[in-house]
């Protein structure tokens, strides 16, 4: 009986999802905007300055991928917004929850990272858990942070052109939550310089006593993950510490996209609502979920407000955050995840 409702249940999910990801409002994310190939079934998901291919299965990224370049990291780093939200594109039930990872012993762990983030709208938006992976806490802020994240966007930071960066994990080490988000046995970082059309992968045991070992090739990588970044003819043999001095050529920024992105109210504020509801009216907001922890008054002040200006119906919710030994959360904020047109 159990294993016809786990077969009933992979058909359903089959039947809503896909295997091969269009991501069709970000596409310019990818190198040649070819999207990779997975047998993994998932949810593509844009945002702004990356792109998520999502398992609603495991509850986390199957992968991540952004472009960077040198000129994004030139301009002032916007601060670091620190507020996980729950990712209101996906079904209640394909989603990873706030209250899962409290008390888990696991961080949150970036795919995209914050520090990659350029500004303060993409900043926000890294903190979304569907941005998320269970990762071993002194693998988080050790290793991965000062050997894998530092050195990729040193290499940017000195490449000419774009880079394009993959983010995922793979394996299954248990599982965290009522909602039992699956914790990765493995940690995998994919950087691909197209000037030079060489790639390498930094691959990383979660664990908290993780060793760092030399970066493996793409072929190791796509035969350990299964999945075909589309990435063909790739020098192998180039290693991340050959840095050409080749001008930089100039790239333009691209616009935002539409997408999902949160707006933060610490306490009420009538410029910042107006500005959400101006933007309704100028017919640049789909829809809007409000979610709080304590301030239930305020939130539904907010509610109110909107939908008597304006014909948009938004959509109450109550999530409580988890703090951590870094991080303590304004349990008083109200958070308005916005999907815009």
């Amino acid at each position: 009986m159990k294993f016809l409702r786990s077969l009933l249940t992979l058909v359903a999910l089959s039947i809503s999802l896909h295997a091969f990801a269009a991501f069709d409002d970000c596409k310019d994310l990818f190198p040649r905007q070819q999207i990779p190939v997975s047998t993994q079934v998932g949810r593509d998901l844009c945002f702004d300055s990356f792109a998520i291919y999502y398992s609603p299965q495991d509850k986390k990224p199957i992968y991540t991928v952004e472009k960077l370049n040198k000129e994004q990291f030139s301009a002032p780093h916007p601060r670091r917004s620190n507020q996980f939200y729950e990712e209101a594109r996906l079904p209640f039930s394909e989603r990873a929850l706030l209250s899962d990872y409290r008390g888990s012993g696991y961080d949150r762990g970036h795919n995209a990272p914050a520090g990659d983030m350029s500004n303060e709208r993409s900043m926000a938006q890294s903190f979304s858990l569907a941005n998320m992976m269970p990762q071993a806490r002194q693998n988080n802020q050790g290793i991965w942070a000062k050997n894998v994240e530092e050195p990729t966007r040193a290499y940017v930071k000195r490449a000419a052109g774009d880079i394009y960066v993959f983010t995922g994990s793979t394996g299954n080490s248990g599982s965290i939550g009522r909602g039992r988000v699956t914790i990765p046995s493995h940690l995998f970082k994919l950087v691909y310089d197209p000037s030079k059309n060489s790639a390498w992968a930094y691959w990383i045991e979660n664990k908290n006593e993780a060793n760092m070992t030399p970066p493996i090739s793409y072929k190791e990588l796509v035969q350990k993950t299964g999945i075909d970044f589309q990435l063909s003819g790739i020098d192998d043999t180039v290693k991340p510490d050959a840095i050409t001095s080749e001008p930089l050529k100039t790239q333009s920024q691209r616009p935002f996209i539409g997408g999902w992105y949160p707006v933060f109210f610490d306490a009420y504020s009538s410029s910042k609502l107006n500005g959400v509801i101006d933007n309704i009216k100028a017919g640049k907001v789909e829809s809007i979920q409000v979610q709080y922890d304590r301030n239930e008054s305020l939130a539904k002040q907010i509610v109110l407000q909107i939908e008597s200006q304006t014909n948009l119906q938004a959509t109450l919710m109550q999530s409580s955050p988890p703090e951590s030994a870094t991080v303590t959360y304004e349990r008083n904020r109200v958070t308005l995840i916005i999907r815009s047109k």
